[in-house]
């Protein structure tokens, strides 16, 4: 599996708030996404010790339970959020700096045909397959509540004026429900880990096209690229992993 990430500050923002870990497994790989937020340092201390917490948990659930698949993906990687939500909750309270710091997350872990994504936020995993976009999350936000709800569709929610507020993070609070779900994947597929800087600055039909026509090497690199040229109105990162 290629695995290929890019982040950027954008061109408004002083500092990059997001953060990613990708690593390699025994036929397959993984990735997580992160998007912060809270005033100051708080959102790249939460974004960035999510990350990594989460991370390195997986890494030594996967490993301890390779051999004996005594657990499942589902309460491995719902564990890892846990603890990745407890580290920054916890970090918060103590520091009166970071308090009310919080983060969001999308995860996948990619093993032979087997995709397994864990989230909070809306920070956004998709699949691209046969010229074709598809959102495998859906976003846990006032606007997707909206649209849920049929009071608004999907063009008036590029817009309102309530697109950025999010109803899950991590860290916010002592505990966070996190959706988890997983999907079958063939050889050729690619899977897209991205923040709402990409998001909303790339259109689909724009991401469809650089996903068609680049390389997964080269991908994220030019996804981010072209959100900045539209705009770069946010953070923005990229996640590639390539079957």
């Amino acid at each position: 599996m290629i695995v290929s990430a890019r982040t950027d500050t954008g061109k408004i923002r002083t500092e990059n708030q997001d953060s990613f870990e990708t690593g390699e497994l025994p036929d397959g790989a993984y990735a997580v996404v992160c998007d912060g937020m809270g005033g100051a340092a708080g959102g790249a201390t939460a974004s960035s010790l999510a990350a990594s917490v989460f991370a390195s948990a997986f890494c030594s659930a996967f490993h301890q339970n390779q051999n004996s698949k005594g657990r499942s993906l589902k309460s491995m990687l719902t564990v890892c959020a846990d603890k990745a939500n407890a580290a920054v909750y916890d970090l918060a309270s103590k520091e009166k700096e970071l308090s009310g710091m919080g983060t969001t997350i999308v995860a996948a872990v990619a093993l032979e045909k087997n995709l397994s994504i864990v989230h909070a936020g809306d920070s956004r995993a998709y699949l691209f397959r046969d010229c074709q976009l598809s959102q495998l999350t859906r976003d846990h936000s006032m606007v997707q509540n909206l649209i849920d709800d049929g009071y608004i569709n999907e063009e008036q929610a590029q817009h309102h004026m309530y697109k950025n507020l999010i109803t899950r993070a991590l860290g916010t609070e002592p505990y966070v429900k996190v959706d988890f779900n997983e999907y079958e994947i063939e050889s050729g597929d690619i899977i897209l880990l991205c923040t709402d800087g990409l998001t909303n600055f790339v259109e689909n039909e724009q991401i469809i096209e650089i996903l068609k026509s680049e390389k997964p090497e080269s991908a994220a690199e030019v996804l981010v690229q072209t959100a900045n040229e539209n705009g770069g109105g946010d953070n923005i990162t990229a996640v590639i992993m390539s079957n």
